[in-house]
């Protein structure tokens, strides 16, 4: 179901993490980010926490994920992608870190990619 601008912002005045308020109001702002924005103003019971390697598992040389969530470091990362998240753990960030991917909030991921090109949502 998809939920219109309004009811997204109304979510959105419950929230206390600045983090989520930016990247649902830079969501708003650009239509391509429109999906991103409703499933980060969701819940907090619907985000996921994805481990890196069901991430590896699912993705390919130079992709960039968004994870609605948090990632964790189950896992390895053999190659080098881009993973946007709201939030990760300090030892998946060292995995990343060693095999020369890069971890950016959500937030960054929009102000840095407005048309959403080439992201893979993972769950």
């Amino acid at each position: 179901m998809v939920a219109s601008k309004t009811t997204i912002k109304h979510r959105t005045r419950s929230k206390t993490n600045p983090q989520i308020i930016e990247a649902v109001r830079l969501g708003l702002k650009q239509s391509a980010w429109h999906s991103i924005a409703q499933a980060v103003s969701n819940s907090t019971k619907h985000y996921s926490s994805v481990n890196l390697k069901e991430i590896d598992r699912q993705t390919k040389l130079g992709d960039i994920v968004i994870v609605i969530g948090k990632v964790l470091s189950s896992g390895n990362i053999t190659k080098k992608i881009r993973i946007c998240a709201l939030g990760i753990s300090e030892s998946a960030k060292k995995k990343l870190a060693d095999s020369k991917s890069e971890f950016a909030l959500i937030a960054d991921e929009i102000k840095k990619n407005p048309k959403a090109q080439g992201i893979k949502l993972i769950r």
